[in-house]
């Protein structure tokens, strides 16, 4: 399958209930060859306004972080292991987790990272595969939120990507 024909699938998935609540499936974006791969838990607001990923508030923090250590969020591939947004923004349930977490893994297929970078509580919810190195950072949105956050973010980001 290709990263075009998965992002179809995406775009009118209808697995789970979130669908219902949302304007657009948002697959992810970045190059398919892409050595680094982000992984958020869902998209907000924002993101389902433009089916884009990390557009909003959180978005623009990880672009400056990004851009502060040199990296170019174009080079990335982001995504989210859900795939529409939450009402409230709330955390996605386990079954909305497991009807979804195929896309990610199919994801990940297709692109081949050397290195998944898990922000916030996608560290939790993401399996590892043999391969490929992981690493688990602040959430874009709380550090962008939390001084102390911020730091540790800014920190986590410097060692872990610059690798």
């Amino acid at each position: 399958m290709s990263l075009e024909e998965l992002n179809y699938q995406i775009y009118g998935c209808k697995k789970c209930r979130l669908w219902q609540g949302a304007k657009h499936g948002v697959p992810g974006e970045g190059p398919v060859d892409a050595e680094i791969m982000l992984v958020g838990q869902n998209p907000g607001v924002e993101e389902d306004e433009v089916g884009r990923p990390f557009v909003g508030r959180a978005g623009k923090y990880l672009t400056r972080v990004l851009a502060e250590n040199g990296l170019k969020r174009e080079d990335l591939f982001i995504t989210n292991i859900v795939k529409h947004k939450t009402p409230k923004n709330r955390k996605p349930y386990a079954d909305e987790i497991a009807a979804c977490l195929p896309y990610l893994m199919e994801q990940i297929n297709i692109i081949k990272p050397k290195k998944i970078v898990l922000m916030g509580v996608a560290a939790r919810q993401t399996p590892r595969i043999k391969g490929i190195e992981y690493c688990e950072v602040i959430h874009p949105q709380a550090a962008s939120r939390f001084p102390r956050m911020g730091k540790k973010f800014q920190e986590q980001v410097s060692m872990e990507l610059k690798k």
